[in-house]
């Protein structure tokens, strides 16, 4: 019998102790389960006993929906299909071939954001609705060294996406994929942002400005140009470019920041070319080496390793050697974020720089200029003798001129039907002069051609062939 009341005693004991540790340690406001609705904690008992330590805290993930963001993407995000005539010549005949991508409605207008790429020398460029209904697009500008361009098709009310900050975007941050490939209707895909001021060395030239964010969201071939969102729906970036050696995607997709993007299609839309700023400045990444020689507390920044002369750079004291870290009291940390950062100005604005020089931090202004070391922007849209004409023209960028040894004025585009159309010009002609007299950019060559009261006679070269080709019509 008393073995019988022993083990009972034990078990009462035993249980009374029980509910004391579970009413001091885990239902105690300090400590234990949380019944607020989004946040779990957990304490151990160990920690509780024997550390000072305070209590460990994990606050779980909110619930990540991605049904409104896509509800809002989707029926903004086109199909853009270009017609490419390679091979013509003046007596006509060549071969057709096509491209497709997609694109981004950003106005309900009809204003349209594409890469570059996906409407290069394009002549008859169509854009296809997520409902299925079709435009003719009008290219308005396009630059190849952020490889973006805008469109315009002629209807209202259509639905668009706003546009994000891109700065605020953070590593690990869900973003959404959205694509019209291959006329499929629109695809997403979701992804987590893998890094940011990605170069991955894929425009070429040196005045090109590659600071990608990096998801790995899939992106296969055909979504060129489409959106990438976050959660809220709201554009911040444009989806350009996947690393693959199969030609699909294996993980790797970037996106143009659409903070750059902005800028880009703006002046696109006021003036028909990029109005692009620099700091005068040959720049490379650091290493740890170079970081300690320097006497700079990490290898974060953008080391001057040239100065041109009449520059920004040269203009502000800038001297090589110094290292730039901040721009407008926003950190920089490598030459791509830098590239990007000035992209986003036109010359004649001014930046606050800070940089490192001889162990010291230091601030200057620089007024910015552009690569012909003016201060002033470009008056000329481009697009001028659109109407009367049918013909959009566009300085020649530096590594052009440089690259084809031509001064002169680029076609972007020739309206179907028009007088020039009937001459079998094709996009991409450069204009080296009209009626005789050389010209050297587009302002030159659209006031000389206004100037003219009836025939028109350009000569010029396509890139790649050494002949000179002249193209003789009239004015209507």
């Amino acid at each position: 019998m008393k073995k019988y009341l022993s083990l009972a005693f034990v078990c009462v004991v035993s249980s009374l102790l029980s509910v004391y540790l579970y009413s001091r340690f885990l239902q105690s406001p300090r400590g234990g389960w949380s019944g607020n609705v989004g946040e779990v904690q957990y304490v151990g008992l160990v920690d509780k006993l024997f550390s000072n330590r305070s209590n460990s805290r994990f606050q779980s993930a909110s619930p990540t929906n991605f049904i409104e963001s896509a509800a809002i993407a989707t029926p903004a995000v086109v199909n853009v299909r270009a017609v490419l005539v390679t091979g013509s010549s003046i007596f006509g005949g060549g071969s057709t071939s096509g491209s497709s991508g997609s694109g981004v409605i950003l106005s309900p207008d009809g204003y349209i954001v594409t890469n570059h790429h996906v409407v290069d020398h394009g002549t008859d460029i169509k854009v296809t609705l997520s409902d299925k209904r079709t435009y003719n697009a009008k290219l308005i500008g396009s630059d190849p060294s952020t490889d973006i361009a805008l469109l315009k098709i002629e209807e209202a009310d259509l639905p668009f996406v706003l546009f994000g900050n891109s700065d605020s975007v953070s590593v690990g941050e869900w973003v959404l994929a959205v694509g019209n490939p291959f006329n499929l209707e629109s695809t997403v895909t979701a992804g987590i942002v893998s890094a940011k001021g990605r170069n991955i060395n894929i425009l070429g030239g040196g005045a090109s400005i590659e600071s990608f964010i990096q998801t790995d969201a899939a992106v296969n071939p055909g979504n060129s140009g489409g959106a990438l969102v976050n959660t809220l729906g709201e554009l911040v970036g444009v989806n350009t470019a996947i690393i693959t050696e199969s030609g699909s995607y294996e993980g790797y997709s970037f996106a143009i920041p659409s903070n750059l993007v902005q800028k880009v299609i703006r002046d696109l839309r006021e003036f028909g070319v990029v109005q692009r700023a620099f700091l005068g400045v040959g720049i490379q990444d650091l290493d740890a080496e170079t970081a300690r020689d320097l006497q700079l507390p990490n290898a974060e920044g953008a080391l001057i390793n040239r100065i041109a002369s009449g520059g920004a750079a040269a203009d502000a004291a800038l001297e090589i050697g110094d290292v730039i870290v901040g721009v407008n009291n926003t950190k920089v940390r490598s030459t791509s974020e830098l590239q990007e950062y000035v992209g986003r100005f036109r010359p004649g604005e001014t930046l606050n720089l800070e940089y490192w020089r001889s162990g010291k931090k230091c601030r200057n202004n620089l007024l910015l200029k552009d690569n012909n070391n003016s201060t002033s922007v470009a008056n000329t849209r481009g697009d001028e003798l659109e109407n009367d004409l049918g013909i959009a023209l566009r300085d020649l960028s530096k590594e052009e001129r440089r690259k084809l040894r031509l001064q002169g004025a680029m076609v972007m585009s020739i309206r179907r039907g028009s007088v020039v159309f009937d001459t079998n010009m094709q996009p991409g002609f450069i204009i080296s002069s009209v009626n005789g007299t050389r010209i050297t950019n587009a302002s030159e060559a659209i006031e000389a051609m206004k100037n003219v009261y009836n025939a028109l006679s350009l000569d010029g070269y396509y890139e790649g062939e050494s002949d000179l080709y002249s193209y003789r019509f009239k004015k209507k």
